[in-house]
């Protein structure tokens, strides 16, 4: 897994706010990053992000349409080692919640400090989950209800396999795919037909949720 002197540095900012775009981008370049490009709508958002294919996306919810959500969801169709941060004015659990299940790996509020914004962004290139901590508690709480109601009501569907297994530790820990790849000695698209089978069986929409679900069952390397 990176450590941070190597880690992902290409970043793209979307927000509808222009001084928020350059003192954010002026902050990360500051600490190192490379802002690759900014978007203030929907639209803008997904051209440029498959014109630039950036390792981080710091993303607002509440862009003109689609919205941050909307863009995330398909963009991690697209990218699966995207690793998206949602900075949001919005605290509601139903946008943290849509935010989570679109693929975003963590929502901080804007609420939060410059330092805890470049500590967030870092923390999200690395692969790790960064949630204001108000809203962790939402989070996994959700997440231990519907797995809860999901065994208790829906057939919990074949075992996982020895390398399915492997595979989700290594998600646990935030790697992408081509390092889970690496380490396994196996293509990138091996590692991905794993991770969607995984999904299927567990009944589980994204890695955010998986990687979630391997920590809350101690699946760790």
């Amino acid at each position: 897994m990176k450590q941070a002197k190597d880690m992902p540095r290409r970043v793209m900012l979307v927000d509808d706010h222009p001084m928020w775009l350059e003192a954010m981008g002026g902050d990360l370049e500051d600490d190192g990053f490379e802002i690759v490009a900014t978007a203030r709508a929907g639209e803008e958002c997904l051209i440029r992000a498959r014109a630039t294919r950036p390792d981080v996306l710091v993303m607002d919810l509440q862009i003109p349409e689609p919205d941050g959500a909307t863009c995330t969801e398909i963009l991690m169709q697209e990218f699966p080692d995207l690793k998206v941060l949602v900075v949001s004015a919005s605290g509601e659990r139903g946008d943290v919640l849509r935010a989570v299940k679109a693929g975003a790996r963590g929502y901080l509020l804007k609420s939060a400090t410059p330092q805890e914004m470049l500590d967030g962004v870092r923390q999200t290139a690395l692969g790790q989950a960064v949630f204001t901590p108000s809203l962790a508690g939402l989070v996994l709480g959700e997440f231990r209800r519907m797995v809860t109601n999901a065994e208790a009501h829906n057939d919990p569907g074949p075992a996982l396999t020895a390398r399915e297994i492997e595979v989700l530790r290594y998600v646990a820990k935030g790697m992408a795919y081509r390092e889970i790849a690496d380490e396994l000695f196996v293509s990138h698209r091996t590692v991905q037909n794993h991770v969607q089978n995984v999904l299927r069986k567990l009944q589980l929409h994204n890695r955010v949720e998986l990687a979630l679900y391997a920590v809350e069952r101690g699946y760790t390397v």
